[in-house]
């Protein structure tokens, strides 16, 4: 049984023992992941096995060569072993970009290892039981589910709906998987290019002029509020006002007629199909 695979069967036992934890302990309370914090302060974070893992088994496309992956873990375990291992009071002590780009990093890198430690591959992410809410992860000394990372933490702490295009919950609807982790000083070009990418792929956005009809994915409807409450004075679309927030920062990134064209309101708006299957190449 590799190493990868013991930590997330520990993962699940903690999850069905359990009770909701605060985002981060304060320091000298005593809570879990405390212990041993100051030998592990002074090991910088790094994401360089991540960065090898991306490159070798993620393609342009954003889909992942599982088969490979799974045949060779080691990185990814490595890397995970890295995430469970920041202190919680240096995690409170980075910036605010610095903690989004480790969030984001953490959860896509534990969807990978989630998806991996199936054999045979499922089909779907859906399949694996309890992956989002019962499955726990070591996360800068915490243990967290896949769900508390995005809405206990991303979601609840920061005010950043481009969250959305940066988690890849590993089907082929989500946004592209990135070839390369997340980071602070190139954390706003990143997040604006995978905001680019997605809507300009097949799951993000569809404008039909012909048929009067805007489709977007429904990442959009699940989590609407957060772009709501980032864009609170959104100028009311016609016909659309509930989803105006979101249909004001789709106008940012696509063409002036298209942002011209959303904001008339004059179209019948609706979602694109989820494609739950595995991001797979």
């Amino acid at each position: 049984m590799t190493t990868l695979r013991l930590v997330l069967l520990a993962g699940v036992t903690t999850a069905l023992v359990g009770c909701s934890l605060p985002p981060f302990p304060v320091p000298g309370s005593g809570a879990a992941g405390t212990a041993g914090s100051g030998a592990a302060a002074a090991v910088p974070y790094s994401s360089e096995t991540y960065t090898r893992m991306l490159q070798e088994y993620v393609n342009e496309r954003g889909l992942v060569d599982y088969e490979g992956l799974q045949r060779r873990p080691e990185d990814l375990e490595r890397y995970v072993a890295v995430i469970g291992a920041v202190p919680p009071e240096r995690y409170r002590s980075w910036s605010e970009a610095k903690q989004i780009a480790f969030l984001l990093n953490a959860y896509n890198a534990l969807t990978l290892a989630s998806i991996i430690q199936e054999t045979p591959l499922k089909a779907s992410i859906k399949d694996i039981w309890g992956v989002w809410n019962l499955r726990r992860h070591q996360v800068a000394g915490q243990p967290r589910t896949l769900d508390a990372i995005e809405h206990q933490i991303l979601r609840k702490d920061f005010n950043e709906p481009r969250i959305h295009a940066a988690l890849v919950c590993a089907a082929n609807s989500c946004p592209p998987l990135r070839r390369e982790p997340y980071a602070a000083e190139r954390l706003e070009q990143q997040l604006e290019d995978q905001v680019r990418r997605w809507l300009e792929g097949p799951h993000g956005l569809r404008i039909d002029r012909t048929g009067e009809r805007v489709l977007i994915s429904p990442i959009f409807r699940w989590f609407g509020e957060d772009w709501g409450r980032a864009n609170p004075t959104a100028a009311p679309v016609p016909g659309h006002v509930k989803d105006s927030a979101v249909l004001a920062f789709i106008g940012d990134y696509v063409r002036p007629e298209d942002r011209a064209y959303l904001a008339q309101g004059r179209y019948a708006l609706g979602t694109l199909d989820y494609d739950w299957s595995l991001n797979r190449q």
